[in-house]
C-alpha cells in the first residue's frame, strides 16, 4: 500500500501540483459488533465533508467513494457489499434502506476523532489509569491503532504486550534466525545450508516456509531482512509465512519452546 500511494501520490503532484493524500497510510483493528458500522458510514461521508458532493443524493452517485456500491448505484468486484450490509439487515433491500437512514443521521455530525483513533495508552496516562478506567466502567474509544471500548482495547494491548515480552524471552534464550534454521532443518532431515539455496523442490520451499514464519511471527524479525538470506523479495516472504503458518499448524509443530 505504502508503495502503491507514494509512486500515484508523486505522479500526481507533478501533474496537479498539490497534495493528494493528506497523511501515511495506516490501518485501525477494529470491534466489529460495535464500531465497524459507525466506522464505515463515517469514512464513506469524507466526500461530503470535504464538500466534493452537495448532498446525500449525490453521494449515492459519487464513483470515488464505496457508498455509491453500497446503495447498489455501482458495481464493484474488491468491494465487499454483502458483509458490510449483512451488518445492517437479513434482505439486501432493507439493509440499504436502514444504511440510508443510518447513513443520514449521521451526515451532520463533522468529524469524529473518536472514529478515527483516540491515543487511549497515551491520553489515559498508562497501564495503571486504563485499568482504573475500566473498573470504573468508564469506556474510552480506543488507541490510534484500535477502535473498540476500553475492555477491548485492553484485551489486545495485552496480547500484543506478551507477544512483545515474548520475543526478547526467546532473544534472551538464544533463539536466532541460525537457530530457526538449524530446528528446522533438523524436523525434516535436511541439512541446514540446503534450505536457503536457489530452487522450489516441495521440501525446500517447505522448510524456507517455516524459517520465515518461525522468524517473522516468534522472533519479530521484518519480512525485509528475513528475505536478505534467501533472496527473497517482501511480497515472496509475506507469502512464505502465509504458507509456514498453515504448515505449523497442520503438523502441530513448535519450533520454539
Amino acid at each position: 500500500m505504502r508503495r502503491l500511494l507514494t509512486g500515484y501520490a508523486v505522479s500526481f503532484n507533478h501533474r496537479h501540483c498539490g497534495h493528494l493524500f493528506q497523511n501515511r497510510f495506516k490501518s485501525i483493528l477494529c470491534q466489529e459488533d460495535l464500531y465497524l458500522k459507525e466506522l464505515v458510514c463515517y469514512i464513506h461521508l469524507n466526500p461530503l465533508r470535504a464538500r466534493i458532493v452537495a448532498g446525500l443524493k449525490d453521494l449515492s452517485k459519487f464513483p470515488y467513494g464505496g457508498h455509491s456500491t453500497l446503495m447498489g448505484k455501482l458495481k464493484r468486484d474488491f468491494q465487499d457489499v454483502d458483509y458490510v450490509l449483512q451488518l445492517i439487515g437479513d434482505k439486501v433491500a432493507q439493509a440499504r434502506r436502514n444504511y440510508r437512514e443510518y447513513v443520514r443521521q449521521r451526515a451532520d455530525l463533522g468529524r469524529r476523532p473518536e472514529l478515527v483513533g483516540g491515543g487511549l495508552l497515551k491520553s489515559s496516562g498508562g497501564w495503571g489509569v486504563l485499568k482504573a478506567m475500566s473498573k470504573a466502567r468508564i469506556h474510552l474509544k480506543g488507541d490510534e491503532r484500535i477502535l473498540g471500548d476500553s475492555d477491548f482495547v485492553k484485551a489486545v494491548l495485552s496480547e500484543q504486550k506478551e507477544q512483545f515480552e515474548r520475543r526478547y524471552w526467546l532473544k534472551a534464550q538464544g533463539y536466532d534466525i541460525d537457530r530457526v534454521v538449524k530446528t528446522v532443518a533438523e524436523v525434516l532431515k535436511k541439512e541446514p545450508g540446503v534450505i536457503w539455496k536457489p530452487g522450489n523442490q516441495p521440501l525446500r520451499v517447505k522448510a524456507r516456509s517455516l524459517v520465515c514464519f518461525f522468524a517473522v511471527r516468534e522472533l519479530g524479525m521484518s519480512g525485509t531482512s528475513v528475505g536478505k538470506l534467501p533472496g527473497l523479495g517482501r511480497p515472496a516472504v509475506s507469502r512464505a509465512v502465509a504458507r509456514g503458518k498453515k504448515l505449523t499448524q497442520d503438523m502441530k509443530l513448535c519450533i520454539v519452546e
